[in-house]
């Protein structure tokens, strides 16, 4: 395969032999120079003089005397104009975000040399002098005069009038606005560019020949400028096509013009050709074409290493020659972990993400933390944006107080930690320092980022995997710290003023524009690039990835101040030149490869509509070759549950017995809730209660329903504890008492929250959220609604509030009888005439009526567990006191009604319920069952299985363990 710059580098040697001292070869983009280069020098057998290579942009940069503007400083300069023009009050924070849309307007009229005061003039006096527009051609006139049509100005709305008042300054601001900067030395691209062509003579280029290769569309300045060089005889022109979409469309029933063509056409007519139309007709040579759709874009990445073994390295060429071009340039990581061993060198054209670095997410997390994460009003930081700085990998580094304040706070639940409380060493010092405004805040980052520089210093013995990292993250780090300062030069010399909000979305922006450039050798190994680095280069096997309708081309019009027609009318840039401008590109890049695979994303989420590009679809028409059709499908292959089961072997018998065995740990207390565990899932059981794991904990704002009852549990117990305080007897006089009193009950919410939720002594204030709140609220109103039962109730003596009750026991096992302890702790015991009550409170859920006692003791996913521990409480008091025993369960929020009872009834289906309001009718057989059942889990014999009853599964904090989740 003969690439288009072999071509030119041996027409060019031809013609100019082995002296180009004096030629300077200008490209669109600087990567293709690196292979011309290497063309070149193959041209001949003795060494002979480089060219100078140039992009054009650099090109017009040695011309100029000015210098180009740094992006944020043109728009504070633009927004100082804007001001004196307007007489507007309008902040900069308010203004930055359209004053780039403004500079990028004044970008294009000057690189298509429009006259500023024509285009700006008032609306009103372009309308009626629309006759001494004799520059206009006639598609020109067109579109301006579609445009009157289409606005009105006789039909004025207040978004009109707005519009016109500013369109009538824009004249006067362009000008004062080139005006300040040409004082100042500096100039957008396009201002700079006009300027060399207002002042530029032949005699001040600097090299005999200027060898243009490879340009496609050209703006006005531009085409002068190539008009002045050939004109001075200074200039040769290399253009890169093909005859399918130039000659060959126009030959065609009816002819037309191919898009692809448009410019090229152009520009062959202005400026020939130095190669012969022979050279260009290679599009129609034979070549295996693929369209590949893929269910998702990581499947596109996925299937790289089977079109690198069945068409890359089949074919045997050099590595150079294949291309990975990505249309959608956040997949690059996917692809860099799919490239598979084989690939020897990779050379990438794209730079890295710098967003997908940790200095970017560090940056974030800080100024979430001293912007949204502060607040002044009570000198408390917010925990999430806290815990985000905390758990970032660089504060770990740099801060050996950072895991144990994490978790410090995690298990106190601190929402709102104090600045005092997180400063535990000096990095934490620096960072949890609060501060305002936009020019604190950079320095602050600046200073941050100089702290986390010292981790990056190199380091003798590291790995070279390492090395290449350190590497990566030095360069993320420098060009964070090298925006970051920016922004803060520009406010200490009062350029820049700024809201900190402002500040946050603008160097949001600029963080996420930023990459970090890849360092290797360019013309060797497979090229992973984007779409506009292939410019001029050609491939022997070529992929693209990602080719759907709004990747290529882009989606959307660029945003702009000058309407469409105003722009169509004035040869400016509009949609049009894109989509041709990308067309050429998708085109230039096919027509020399010999295998092309192109690859779309069919699902449609987002702004990704799931469709195969325009492009794709046109050349499926056009196309002189066969088009193979292939789709990916997603493999799906069911995931097996894994059974798992634990035998009770010898060593496992031997820590089941030891975990519960009384003489080894002599507070062991077998619980209802690890009866209820072993009666759900005998797995879980063995999980929780014989390996010991347990879930991490996590900080939330939300509180969940066992929180939820954990907080109403200790406020019942402090408001009764108050009130048996000189003596056991609870009168409905003193209930009556405190429910006139609601500002008494928000205060034991309140000491519940601080003892339960923030973990705060007595004296120390608690601050709560919108939704703590709420929660505290309803507790208040629940425990009212507990004492207006307890109302109807009394008199009664209060026995005991969350009183640990238990029972030694034994059990027989393969290692000898095990003393045992069965016991819990009950929420209330209240006694009226000769019966104790055993009160369990529930703030959820609905009353369940068991049919018998054993119902209690089969698993199943409905089996009432809570009704299992009140029983087992009423069977060790049955025998440790002389009163009849009741188990009841209190669901506070069913208990309004005057009729509403706790007491636990018992029966059959469709038949009349017993209350068990005296437990030792039922005691015996109870007991028979729960020495069953603890028979059962002592017994070698019984392993430790998965329930069947998945649903019981949905909550459990074993279920990713276990293969359910």
């Amino acid at each position: 395969m003969e690439t288009f710059l072999h071509l030119v580098a041996r027409d060019l040697y031809q013609k100019t032999g082995n002296d180009l001292s004096r030629t300077a070869v200008v490209f669109p983009n600087k990567r293709a120079s690196l292979f011309f280069n290497e063309y070149l020098a193959a041209q001949s057998d003795r060494p002979l003089w480089s060219p100078a290579y140039i992009s054009i942009s650099d090109l017009f940069n040695q011309l100029s005397p000015l210098k180009t503007g740094d992006p944020i400083r043109l728009v504070c300069e633009l927004y100082k104009v804007f001001r004196q023009e307007t007489g507007s009050q309008e902040t900069l924070d308010d203004f930055y975000f359209w004053g780039e849309l403004l500079i990028s307007d004044f970008d294009d009229v000057d690189k298509n040399l429009v006259d500023a005061d024509k285009l700006f003039s008032n609306l009103q006096d372009l309308k009626n002098i629309m006759d001494d527009y004799d520059f206009l051609d006639k598609e020109q006139e067109e579109a301006i005069q579609q445009f009157f049509q289409n606005f009105s100005i006789d039909k004025r709305t207040v978004l009109k009038e707005r519009f016109i008042s500013l369109w009538d300054k824009l004249g006067a601001i362009y000008h004062a606005f080139r005006s300040n900067l040409e004082a100042l030395g500096i100039a957008y691209e396009g201002m700079m560019y006009r300027r060399v062509m207002e002042q530029l003579r032949p005699a001040d280029l600097r090299y005999d020949q200027y060898i243009f290769v490879g340009f496609n569309v050209l703006n006005k300045v531009e085409t002068r400028f190539f008009q002045l060089l050939q004109e001075a005889g200074k200039a040769r022109f290399y253009w890169d096509y093909d005859v399918f979409y130039t000659r060959l469309s126009h030959e065609q029933t009816p002819p037309f013009t191919h898009e692809a063509g448009e410019f090229i056409l152009r520009n062959l007519k202005l400026f020939p050709n130095e190669l012969p139309e022979s050279c260009f007709d290679a599009l129609r040579r034979p070549k295996q074409v693929t369209y590949i759709s893929s269910p998702t874009e990581n499947a596109q990445a996925r299937y790289l290493p089977q079109w690198i073994r069945t068409v890359v390295l089949p074919t045997g060429v050099a590595e150079k020659e294949n291309a990975v071009v990505l249309c959608n340039e956040s997949l690059l990581l996917p692809i860099l972990h799919a490239i598979p061993s084989e690939v020897k060198n990779v050379n990438i054209t794209m730079g890295f993400p710098l967003a997908q670095t940790p200095v970017y997410s560090l940056v974030n997390a800080l100024i979430e933390l001293q912007t949204t994460g502060y607040r002044p009003t009570t000198g408390c930081y917010t925990y999430q944006p806290v815990l985000s700085v905390l758990k970032h990998p660089y504060t770990r580094r740099l801060s050996a107080a950072a895991e144990a304040l994490e978790q410090s706070l995690v298990q106190n639940n601190r929402f709102y930690p104090l600045p005092s409380e997180l400063k535990q060493d000096d990095f934490l010092q620096l960072v949890f320092t609060p501060l305002s405004g936009s020019a604190p805040l950079c320095a602050y980052l600046s200073e941050v980022l100089k702290q986390v520089a010292v981790l990056y210093r190199a380091e003798p013995d590291a790995p070279a995997s390492d090395d290449i990292f350190n590497q990566l993250y030095r360069e993320s780090l420098f060009k964070a710290y090298t925006i970051v300062g920016r922004l803060l030069s520009l406010m200490e010399s009062g350029d820049l003023t700024l809201r900190t909000d402002t500040l946050k979305r603008l160097l949001g922006r600029l963080l996420t524009a930023a990459s970090i450039p890849f360092h290797g050798e360019p013309a060797i190994g497979l090229q992973v690039m984007g779409v506009l680095e292939t410019r001029n280069l050609d491939f022997r096997n070529l992929i693209l990835l990602s080719l759907n309708e709004g990747k290529l081309p882009k989606a959307g019009g660029e945003a702009s101040f000058i309407p469409y027609n105003l722009r169509k009318a004035f040869g400016m840039t509009t949609i049009e030149h894109k989509n041709a401008v990308y067309a050429y590109y998708f085109y230039r890049l096919i027509q020399r490869a010999k295998h092309v695979t192109l690859l779309y994303n069919t699902s449609s989420d987002g702004l990704n509509r799931g469709e195969m590009s325009r492009f794709m679809l046109q050349f499926l028409v056009e196309s002189p070759h066969p088009i193979e059709r292939r789709y990916i499908e997603a493999g799906q292959s069911p995931q097996s549950a894994r059974t798992i089961c634990i035998a009770k072997d010898e060593a496992v018998m031997r820590r089941l017995c030891d975990a519960f065995d009384t003489r080894i740990h002599p507070r062991a207390v077998l619980s209802p809730s690890a009866l209820n565990a072993y009666l759900d899932c005998r797995l879980k059981f063995y999980y929780r209660y014989i390996a010991r794991l347990k879930a991490p904990d996590e900080v939330s704002a939300e509180i969940d329903s066992a929180l939820f009852g954990t907080i109403f549990h200790r406020t019942a117990e402090l408001i009764y504890t108050d009130l048996t305080a000189h003596g056991k007897e609870i009168s409905r006089d003193t209930i009556e008492q405190l429910l006139r009193d609601p500002a008494r009950i928000s205060n034991y919410v309140d000491r519940a929250f601080k003892e339960d939720f923030f973990h705060l002594p007595e004296n120390e204030k608690a601050q709560y959220n919108g939704t703590q709140l709420i929660h505290a609220s309803v507790i208040a109103s629940y425990i009212r609604q507990l004492l207006r039962n307890d109302l109807r109730y009394a008199p009664f003596h209060m026995e005991a509030m969350e009183k640990h009750i238990s029972e030694d026991i034994s059990v027989d096992t393969p290692l000898g009888t095990l003393p045992l302890r069965i016991g819990g702790t009950v929420d209330r015991m209240d006694a009226k005439g000769d019966t104790l009550r055993i009160v369990d409170y529930k703030t959820g859920g609905s009353p369940k009526t068991p049919e018998s006692i054993a119902q209690l003791f089969q698993p199943a996913e409905g089996r009432p567990g809570y009704i299992l521990q009140t029983f087992l409480y009423a069977a060790i008091l049955c025998r440790q006191q002389p009163l009849k025993v009741s188990p009841a369960l209190l669901y506070i929020h069913r208990a309004a009604s005057d009729a509403y009872s706790p007491v636990i009834e018992m029966g059959p289906a469709r038949q009349a319920k017993t209350p068990v309001s005296n437990f030792s009718f039922y005691d015996d057989e109870f007991r028979a069952f729960l020495r069953a059942l603890l028979q059962e889990i002592f017994s070698p014999k019984e392993a430790f299985t998965q329930t069947e009853h998945t649903k019981l599964c949905q909550y459990c904090e074993y279920r990713s363990l276990c293969g359910r989740g």
